[in-house]
């Protein structure tokens, strides 16, 4: 598979809570174990936004605190090159007037737009509202992976 990429949280989470899409999200992430893995990137807000989900599953649906430690454990083990919003709020900001998103969402974007690689998302709603508006390709872990 060749890189890099651009992940967001709704993607990256896929791999530490079991759901629809953690098949998908393990085959994905395995590529960065390849003898040429695939390079992976994200604003450093990736991770305040992966803790914000993973409490809600503490508070809301039974998920064990334990369970939330050894996640963010996972995922702050994975190498993804975090770049500081800081570096991007300014573009995000551009981004997400244009086209009504998220400043949040725009940051992601604008970084793919940066290094000019894909974005890879779950959120569907952000596909479908963002791909007529950029030359970004925008993907799900299905359209990645074999089968998908």
């Amino acid at each position: 598979m060749k890189g890099p990429f651009v992940v967001d949280a709704s993607a990256l989470l896929k791999l530490v809570v079991e759901e629809p899409g953690t098949q998908e999200a393990r085959l994905f992430f395995s590529h960065l174990s390849d003898p040429n893995p695939i390079s992976l990137y994200a604003p450093d807000l990736l991770y305040v936004e992966c803790a914000n989900t993973v409490l809600r599953y503490v508070t809301h649906y039974h998920y064990l605190p334990k369970q939330a430690q050894t996640a963010l454990s996972a995922l702050s083990a994975l190498p993804i090159q975090a770049t500081a919003t800081q570096l991007l709020f300014q573009d995000a900001l551009e981004i997400a007037l244009h086209l009504r998103i998220s400043a949040y969402d725009a940051c992601y974007l604008a970084l793919a737009e940066k290094l000019r690689c894909p974005l890879v998302t779950e959120d569907m709603d952000f596909i479908r509202k963002v791909r007529p508006h950029t030359k970004t390709p925008l993907h799900s872990l299905a359209n990645l992976t074999p089968g998908g």
